[in-house]
């Protein structure tokens, strides 16, 4: 039990509450391998925002720019072209969760659960109090800001006046990962990845659930061994909405009905990638996994990045792009699993779960830099 323990107080993305993060692993990482790179990158530009703490702070695009924060209290939105800062303001509160935002308006989580919006200009619009500490980013949407905090309250509030318009609250399990389990807004409809394993579907208009699925079923003779919290983001291609968990699954559901396409059994702390034929998945061994998209079938294993912390994957063009804990920035091939190509950035650990802005990929390191890289 003290053993398991430690095992998972040392991820990066998620720990146990109560738990230190960065602690040395049981298993070294593995050694890089020595390959031929076969596609051509280059760093378009980078920018230093600050450190994430203890926290995991992950850049969103919107309106042609990249914003991002850090958990001293600054809050950046820079051009996604240039790599030009375009305003960097302060929220004179240190922050706790990354950052949402939409065309119009950009949210962010402080201490103790304050939310706070701005416009587009970086021009505070208003901050209000949620009911407790938040680790996952707001999302925005229809008008909305949406925040889920750790006591399991989903919060909406107006974009524009901060007024709550409704809150749906979950049970918490006894014992829980303390992770910055995401959310995603798609057709008017919130979905939301919950403790527990569960992944639930809120209308945005009126919190109402609309369908609540199973990613990870909990299972075990302790609490611990029962812990199967969703991980990442949930991730909407199509008509699919798939998502993972901790000691769980990697699942796709249909995203208006909840009806279980597939899942198999992975488990992962860092969450999937999906685009039109396969998802993509990191377990918690370091392995990288393809999956056909249409029945979940293995399609292939990467295991040379074993034990490295992987951050979540993401799909770019040809390549399947992950960060790993040495801020190392790995280019797979989509189709086996091969290695394309591999960059550096500050040689602090990649967490945060990277994202495709326009023609770039972005990462957000722990020390705080944003590097822009595309593909030539």
């Amino acid at each position: 039990m003290r053993k398991a323990m430690k095992w998972i107080c040392l991820g990066t993305l998620v720990v146990l509450a109560g738990c230190s993060m960065f602690k040395e692993p049981k298993n070294p990482p593995a050694a890089l391998v020595d390959f031929k790179q076969t596609m051509s990158i280059k760093t378009v530009w980078t920018e230093s925002v600050g450190s994430s703490g203890d926290f995991m702070f992950s850049p969103v695009y919107a309106a042609d720019s990249v914003i991002t924060a850090s958990a001293n209290g600054t809050l950046v939105r820079i051009d996604n072209a240039t790599g030009r800062t375009l305003w960097k303001v302060d929220a004179d509160l240190p922050l706790t969760a990354g950052v949402g935002a939409d065309d119009t308006t950009v949210a962010v989580a402080g201490d103790k659960g304050m939310v706070f919006a701005y416009d587009m200009a970086g021009k505070l619009r208003w901050k209000v109090q949620a009911s407790s500490e938040i680790l996952s980013s707001p999302v925005v949407g229809d008008g909305q800001v949406v925040v889920r905090s750790m006591d399991n309250h989903i919060a909406a509030y107006d974009a524009l006046t901060g007024k709550r318009n409704w809150v749906v609250e979950r049970t918490l399990p006894t014992l829980i990962l303390r992770s910055a389990i995401g959310m995603a807004i798609f057709d008017h409809n919130l979905y939301v990845g919950l403790p527990g394993g569960k992944l639930v579907a809120i209308s945005l208009a009126s919190g109402s659930v609309r369908w609540e699925a199973s990613v990870g079923e909990p299972k075990g003779a302790t609490e611990l061994e029962r812990v199967a919290d969703v991980s990442g983001i949930p991730v909407i291609v199509g008509t699919d909405v798939c998502a993972s968990a901790y000691q769980g699954k990697v699942s796709c559901f249909d995203v208006k009905t909840g009806v279980l396409r597939w899942g198999k059994s992975l488990s992962t702390y860092a969450g999937v990638s999906v685009d039109e034929r396969f998802v993509f998945a990191v377990d918690d061994k370091g392995t990288v996994n393809a999956f056909s998209r249409s029945a979940g079938l293995s399609e292939w294993k990467n295991d040379k990045l074993a034990f490295r912390r992987l951050s979540a994957p993401i799909s770019f063009g040809q390549a399947l792009v992950v960060g790993d804990f040495n801020g190392y920035i790995h280019f797979l091939s989509r189709e086996d699993g091969s290695f394309l190509a591999r960059t550096s950035t500050d040689g602090a650990a990649i967490v945060a779960p990277p994202i495709v802005a326009g023609s770039h990929v972005i990462f957000q390191t722990t020390a705080g830099d944003i590097v822009a890289i595309a593909i030539d």
